[in-house]
């Protein structure tokens, strides 16, 4: 079986990254002709051309595309195992808690009064994120747990328990043809303009790339286009804007998540005081007959928080 270690790995990603040796050797923080020996090493041992060079040009071959994919996946997960081992041997580690901005409807102060009531509690460092990158957080170790909302987010991978349900609403400046409807359906929006979100590939969007919620907003209000958004994520709703209910789009649900192996106690205690409050409320409705009762995950949710 043929192996290649850790740091030759980072040295060909930097090359493949860079195509130039003598940015990748700068990155890398070492001598341009060590660079080039060491991924001579890795050509001679794997058998295959991963570069195409020439005095003035670098390109990956067809193997170096492939062992690029593949090895940035094996070094994240290298570093990945290594916070989590590190995470998991401190006993005075505290819990990290990713979100969007504003991304909690309305639930974040809650949720940590209800966590410092629990005897094991620790400080909690609050993460801010992009779009796109909050389950990478999650899985890659930088955070403990997050507030994600579904369907937008991928949580494959991810035990989550939902926290909030909420509907959809189009977001378009006061004078827009929509803004007297009481509700809308999704039919009602074709051939508007919608927004490009940065670091999220597809989607329906043909409008300006945006980084978050604000930067929407902003375009919405000059007409550069309309965006569809849960609620609690446009509300108070901003000067010149009018959100309009949107019928027959899906409910949008407000998920705390955390890796679905993760069974260390710090995890456990913040899920369990996250999901008291709905807990309770389905216990209290219990006595009250023609009350429906909220579908449990209770299946997600670490053993230790039973």
């Amino acid at each position: 079986m043929i192996e290649l270690q850790t740091r030759e790995l980072e040295y060909f990603i930097a090359l493949a990254d860079e195509l130039h040796f003598g940015r990748a050797a700068v990155r890398l923080s070492i001598a341009q002709p060590a660079l080039s020996k060491a991924i001579r090493r890795i050509e001679t041992r794997l058998g295959v051309p991963l570069f195409i060079r020439s005095s003035r040009h670098v390109e990956l071959t067809p193997a170096g595309k492939a062992l690029q994919e593949h090895g940035r996946h094996a070094l994240n997960a290298v570093s990945a195992a290594v916070r989590h081992a590190q995470r998991a041997g401190d006993t005075r580690a505290h819990l990290r808690l990713v979100l969007k901005p504003g991304g909690d409807a309305g639930l974040l102060s809650g949720l940590l009064a209800e966590y410092a009531h629990q005897p094991d509690a620790r400080q909690v460092d609050i993460l801010f994120s992009g779009p796109a990158d909050r389950a990478d957080f999650l899985r890659d170790g930088r955070a403990d747990v997050g507030l994600l909302y579904a369907p937008f987010d991928d949580l494959d991978g991810l035990a989550h328990e939902t926290l909030h349900t909420e509907d959809r609403v189009v977001i378009v400046p006061a004078g827009h043809r929509l803004a007297r409807h009481t509700s809308v359906r999704m039919s009602d929006l074709e051939g508007e303009t919608l927004p490009r979100w940065k670091g999220i590939p597809g989607g329906d969007g043909t409008g300006p790339e945006v980084a978050d919620v604000v930067q929407m907003l902003q375009m919405i209000t000059v007409g550069r286009m309309i965006g569809v958004l849960p609620r609690s994520l446009v509300e108070p709703v901003p000067a010149g804007l009018v959100c309009v209910a949107v019928a027959d789009a899906p409910p949008s649900r407000l998920v705390l998540a955390w890796i679905a192996e993760d069974r260390r106690p710090l995890v456990a205690s913040f899920v369990a005081a996250a999901i008291r409050p709905r807990r309770d409320k389905t216990r209290s409705d219990i006595d009250e007959p023609d009350a429906p009762l909220a579908a449990d995950n209770e299946r997600l949710v670490p053993e230790d928080v039973r």
